[in-house]
């Protein structure tokens, strides 16, 4: 898969031929990430794209913000177009996350049938009839080891 942003400074292959799973992520913190109702994440292996290439690395900025239960989450985003590129989440002893959630916009030929909508109790937009819903995070939500709610704050 492909991942390449607005201006197309940041581009690069994921080896994976599908990603672990897909979310439309309707939390507070995503509609400003956003700028719209609900962000969509398609979740990889973080092995998969770290350690980042130089080429990649020297184009992203990063903003690291705080997350739910001591934990933080590292933002990338192209310098050049500012689209926001992946998040990856560091538990509160720094131990990065192994998963990456990669903003679906940017990754070509993904798959958005079967995506789960999460964070649903704050969502702006009508969640269609049928789909995996949660109100909050998905209980087995990849890469997180302690079963507990997500590190997206929820104001």
């Amino acid at each position: 898969m492909q991942v390449i942003c607005q201006c197309e400074t940041i581009s690069f292959a994921i080896p994976s031929p599908t990603p672990l799973d897909v979310y439309h992520c309707h939390c507070l913190e995503c509609q400003k990430q956003s700028s719209s109702a609900f962000g969509t994440s398609a979740i990889f292996p973080a092995e998969d794209i770290f350690p980042l290439s130089p080429d990649v690395e020297a184009n992203l900025g990063k903003w690291t913000r705080p997350a739910n239960a001591r934990r933080t989450m590292d933002c990338y985003f192209c310098k050049e177009c500012g689209s926001r590129v992946m998040h990856r989440i560091r538990e509160p002893d720094g131990t990065e996350r192994g998963t990456v959630s990669v903003k679906g916009g940017l990754v070509q030929g993904l798959e958005w049938s079967g995506a789960k909508h999460i964070y649903t109790r704050t969502a702006v937009v009508p969640i269609p009839e049928g789909v995996v819903r949660y109100e909050g995070a998905p209980p087995a939500m990849p890469g997180r080891k302690d079963g507990k709610e997500e590190g997206e704050n929820m104001k």
